[in-house]
Formats: C-alpha cells, structure tokens, sequence
C-alpha cells in the first residue's frame, strides 16, 4: 500500500472536511423548506430574493425556521465535539456525555433551577448546567477510577448516575407542576425556539471552544494512544485530561441550555466520525478529527429533524422532540458498540470475584433462620402500615373492622382502595428481588438486575404499545404485550451478547443499549398518543401502584409461585453457575440450557411485575446484595430473604410516595430510584467490574 504524504493526507482531510460541509448545507436547506405554516422553499426563495415583497414569509423564515436550524448546528456541533474529546481522554468509544451522565446532571441543573421558580440571566443558566453537568463527570469518572478505566466500568457508572439524576428530575416534573410547564418536552431535547437570540449567544461559546479543543489536539494526540507514551515526550496528561473533560462539560451545558438533552449525538458523531477515519487517514489525527466531529454532530441533529418531520409531517412532528429519534439512533449505535466490544473490555462480572458472591462469608443455619424471621416480621408491619397510612389516617381497630367485613362504609372504601395497591407493591417487590437474584447468580455479574438487561425496558415498552393501539381491548392485551416484549427484549440482548458464550461484561453492555432503545421508542410512542392519556402513562412508566385493582395482582402472583418453585428445584445447580464455568461442566451440568431457563423465566417474571406496578429499577440490585450480607451465597438460604427485602423495600417505598405529599403522590418507582442509585453506586465504588 503506497503511503501519503503529509500534504496529500492535509488535501484529503480538507476535502472530507468540504464534503461534510456541503452535506450539512443541502439538509440545512431542506430543513428550512419544511414547517407546520406551509411555506413552500420557492415562497422563501423569492422572499428573500426580493425581501421587499415577502411580507409574512421572511417573518416565518427568521422568526421561526432559521432558529430551529440554527439551535440544531449548535447543539449537534456541541455535542459531536463534546462526545469525541470524551471519548479521546478515556480511550473509549462508549464514552459519551450521555453514558458518562454529563447531560443528566446539566439537564437535573436546570430543571431545579426552574422547579424552585429561581429567574437568573442565559448566561448564568449555562452556568448552572455547567455545574450540574461537571458534578455529575467528576463522580462518575471517581466512581469509575479515572477516565481511562474498563468501558463496563465506566458505562455503568455513568448509567447509575444518569438514572438517579434522572429520577430525581421527574421527581420535580411531578412535584412542581406549573414551574416546570413545558419541561417535558424539552426534556427529551426539543429544537423549538422562540426567537433566534438563545442561539447566537450560544454559538460564540462553541466557537470559543471548538477553536481550544483544536489547540489541544496534538496533546489528545498523544494522550489517546496512553500515558506512558505521553509522558515521555513530555506532554502533561493532568491538565490535558482535565481541559478537555471541562470543554466537553461546557458545550454539552450550551446544549442542554439551548434545548434539553438531545440524547446520544455525542455517542454517534464520534463513532461516524472514526468510521471515516478508516478511509482517510487524516482524521486519526484531532485537528481534523475536532471539525468533522462536530459538522457530523450537526448532520445528525438536522438529518433526526429533517426525517420526523418528513415521515410524519411537519405538524404531527412537533409533539415529537428532536432528541427522541436521535436517542433511537444513539441506542442502536451503543448496541452495535456493545456487542462488538471484547470481553477483556471490563468483563465486568466480577468474575475473579466468585461473581455475585464475592467477599461474602457462608452463614449458619441459626443465622438464616433468624434472618429470614426478622425479613418476615418487617414485611408484615410494612404492610400493615402501609394500608393504614394515606390521605385519611385509620387505626388498628379499623383493619380488624374491615377484615370481618364489619368496617364503616368510609373505612371499607379507603381499604378496599389501598388493599390491591399494597398486595401488588408486596408481590412485585418479591419478585423483582427474585429475578435479581436469578439474573446475577446466572450472569455471574454481581450488578446485574432486570433494568439494565432491558427486560423492564422492553415489558414497558410492550404494554404502552398495548395502551395506544388497543383501544377498548388494551386491558386485556397488556399482559401478553408486557411479556412478549420483555421477552423480545431479553432475546435480543442474549443473542447479541452471545459469542460462544455469554461474557458477563457484554452483557450488561448490550442490556443498557438495548435498555436505552426501549425507553426513546417508549417515550416516542408515548408523545404521539392521546394528550390526556399521556400524564398517566408516564406516572405509571415511572413505577405507581396507583387505581390497582385485585385483577392487576393475580397475574404477577401465579408468576412468582411457578419462579419460586422452579428457583427452588434448581438452587443447587444455581450455587455452581454463580462459581464459574468450568465447575459446573466438570459436574456434568448442562451450563447454557440451564442458564437460558433460569434467563426465561426471570424476564417473564420481570414483565409480569411491570405490567403490575410500572418500571421500578434496582430492586433487583439492592435486595439480592442485601441477603447475601446477611444470609450467605446458597441460594435455599438467600432466596426467602432477597424477595422479603424487595418487598418490604417497595411497599415502603409505596407508603411515602402515598403519604408524604397527600393528596398529591410520588410514583414508586422514583422514590425507589432515589434510594437504589446512591445504593448501586456504592456497590460500583467496592467492586472490581
């Protein structure tokens, strides 16, 4: 292969450059073309050909496309920028300011800023997304152990962050009603403008840092290929490390500002940008690499608005935010980059670690005993407070009136509400504790859980699609669309985690991936739906037990006693999966076929305690991790345990979100996100993933 010079490869990279531009130039036209006033391009054309006689169109063209178009070049050529210098600093493709929770915390910034009603200048709402975006990759990258750590690692850490952020924005969505109107949208990265200032103020900030980040790029260099390399000729790896993770913080803060968490462009623009790189050579080096990341950033965002509004209309296009189909398009990307990824990439079992067991000391049967009694009794009094708790406050003497039928009419209405809630958190909490314990031991992944394998993402996703077209049928098709999509969901990533085998590490990988699909077409689904029917389903997608009834309940109920009995039947050949492979085929264990039963019926399972009470994460992380403390690793022993605490922890979690802000309520799922992130995070913080 001849080799090139270096101006031969400075013509190529220019001409790529020119090509990427000119691309950018004729969307941007079309995207100017496109709108809900039904200007056609030959009306703007003319407008601005002779603007004396364009009357309302010029209005149109600069009072509201030409925002548009300009709010998606500046934020797509943050963002590109943003995620590449990311992914520069920790030499890996999966870092982006999404899976590093930079735009979680830039976006829970400004959502609080707004839910507490605080009126500060643009300037200084950059800022404060600034600080939240920056906040959030400093604990990240500590959680992690630097920006150069294993990508499970890494993903993970930035996973458990942008989920509690981002439970903790809904949380103010829900609570601060009207001084978060309209945030809903924007926080799925909306385009929408009012007037075109926002993005002129924004668009000398990313100049500014689009032209430092070019003047780092010889360090970054350097610095990519590692800090050995680096060090050695000299080049300071600190202070190039931290200014580019501050730059890249900076421009995603002007994106969020300027229209929300547009999700995934700095995943894509990178990863398209590298592909080109393939072909021209250039591009392996920053200083070109820098501009064509960023026009690729803008040609995603504008090729996403261009496209939804084509397939769907310019006018039914604006209940759809921009930031959702980039979201499906970032998704599928993280899938493909997931599935590719070597094991040796953060095999993140913990497998060296016994897996799910690891550092956890066998108990005596006296211990499990009293364990397992004390388990129970705080179940019982959870439940028993929890049905006496709520907007009317009932006394002992009232359950026992109710229990024989004797209660006044007042006190049976309230109980025979509260009932079929506190039986479905009870049975829903048992068995996402159970299917937590299953899916670790099988996966031999000590932070695995039916969230980040996608099951729940995919139930979730099945039942609302169940909700939106199934009209007065749509009760009776949730439950086999919940299961059938958990199972889809499962299905997919098994197959695209397979390699010969099942790596724990490509696992959860593939799993968030496909976890981050579900969700953008969930929430895609969910914005085209009917207006009125949207606040409830996202309440319920949240995690609610809200207008349960005992109909909702027996379903779940006959799933977790066949997943019980099948648990139990295979406890033995479970304590030989959570040891390793080898182990279980020296014994004659069938490894593949028994983990994919066990795999089955745990995402059935999972499906089933969605379609009961909504999406509720790291119940499946927090209550296996707990009664193994307590219990030991033999699953006979753990088993009662861990579906005792996810039940104690979810009707609690219940109880609050009923009580604490009455009338007014908090769906479960958020309150138990809110306890279970910080929960996971200091899992992360102790386990070599």
């Amino acid at each position: 292969m001849r080799s090139t010079t270096r101006p031969q490869r400075a013509l190529a990279g220019a001409g790529t450059l020119l090509a990427l531009a000119l691309a950018l130039a004729a969307f941007s036209v079309v995207h100017l073309t496109q709108g809900s006033s039904g200007t056609s391009g030959r009306e703007l054309v003319g407008a601005l050909a002779h603007p004396g006689t364009g009357g309302g169109v010029v209005e149109i063209l600069w009072g509201s496309r030409v925002p548009r178009l300009l709010s998606g070049l500046v934020v797509g050529g943050a963002l590109g920028v943003a995620g590449l210098l990311l992914q520069s600093v920790a030499r890996n493709p999966l870092a982006s300011p999404d899976t590093l929770a930079v735009t979680a915390g830039s976006a829970f910034a400004v959502t609080a800023v707004s839910a507490f009603g605080l009126s500060i200048p643009w300037w200084a709402s950059g800022s404060v997304a600034a600080v939240g975006g920056l906040a959030a990759a400093a604990l990240v990258l500590a959680l992690a152990g630097g920006a150069s750590t294993a990508t499970a690692r890494l993903v993970l850490a930035g996973s458990a962050v942008a989920m509690a952020l981002q439970s903790g924005s809904s949380a103010l969505l829900i609570l601060f009603t009207e001084e978060t109107t309209g945030l809903f949208a924007w926080g799925n990265g909306s385009l929408n403008q009012l007037n075109i200032d926002a993005s002129a103020r924004g668009l000398p900030v990313l100049l500014l840092c689009l032209v430092l980040a070019v003047a780092l790029s010889r360090r970054l260099d350097v610095v990519s290929v590692g800090d050995d390399a680096a060090r050695v000729v000299g080049v300071p790896v600190r202070s190039t490390r931290v200014g580019a993770v501050v730059l890249a913080v900076i421009m995603t803060a002007v994106a969020v500002t300027l229209a929300g968490p547009i999700g995934f462009v700095g995943l894509c623009a990178p990863a398209a940008a590298r592909l080109l790189a393939r072909g021209v050579p250039a591009l392996r080096h920053h200083v070109w690499l820098i501009p064509a990341a960023a026009l690729m950033g803008a040609l995603v965002v504008v090729l996403s608005d261009v496209a939804v509004r084509a397939i769907l209309g310019a006018d039914r296009a604006l209940t759809v935010p921009t930031g959702v189909v980039t979201s499906i398009l970032g998704a599928v990307v993280l899938i493909i980059l997931a599935a590719r990824s070597r094991s040796g990439q953060g095999s993140a079992g913990g497998v060296g670690e016994s897996g799910a067991a690891a550092g956890v000391v066998p108990r005596g049967r006296a211990r499990v005993l009293i364990v397992t009694g004390v388990a129970a009794v705080a179940l019982a009094g959870s439940v028993v407070g929890s049905l006496l708790l709520g907007q009317r406050k009932l006394l002992l003497g009232d359950l026992f009136l109710w229990a024989q039928g004797e209660a006044p009419r007042i006190i049976s209405l309230a109980l025979d509400e509260r009932a079929p809630r506190v039986a479905a958190a009870l049975l829903a909490g048992a068995a996402l504790g159970l299917v937590g314990l299953l899916v670790q031991s099988t996966a031999r992944n000590p932070l695995a859980e039916p969230g980040l394998l996608g099951v729940s993402g995919g139930a979730g996703l099945g039942a609302v699609l169940a909700l939106s077209v199934g009209g007065t049928a749509a009760a009776t098709l949730m439950l086999p669309a919940a299961v059938a999509g958990g199972l889809l969901a499962f299905a997919l990533v098994y197959a695209l985690a397979w390699r010969g085998g099942i790596d724990p590490g490509r696992l959860v990988l593939v799993g968030i991936g496909v976890g981050y699909l579900t969700v953008s077409v969930t929430t895609f689904i969910l914005l085209r739906t009917d207006p009125f029917n949207t606040p409830k389903i996202f309440t319920w997608l949240s995690g609610t037990t809200y207008e349960r009834v005992w109909a909702d309940v027996a379903p779940v109920a006959l799933g977790l006693a066949v997943v019980v009995a099948l648990a139990v039947a295979l406890s033995r050949d479970m304590d030989l999966l959570a040891v390793g492979e080898d182990t279980p085929r020296l014994l004659g264990l069938r490894l593949e076929r028994t983990r994919l039963l066990v795999l089955v019926a745990s995402a059935v399972l999972a499906s089933l305690a969605v379609l009961a009470i909504g999406t509720v994460g790291f119940v499946g992380l927090v209550a296996p991790h707990a009664a193994r403390a307590m219990v030991g690793v033999k699953h006979r022993s753990v088993l009662a345990v861990s579906m005792l605490l996810g039940s104690v922890l979810v009707v609690i979690a219940d109880a609050i979100g009923r009580t604490v802000l009455a009338p007014a309520q908090l769906p479960v799922g958020l309150l138990v996100a809110l306890i279970g992130a910080p929960y996971f995070i200091y899992l992360l913080s102790r386990t070599r993933v």
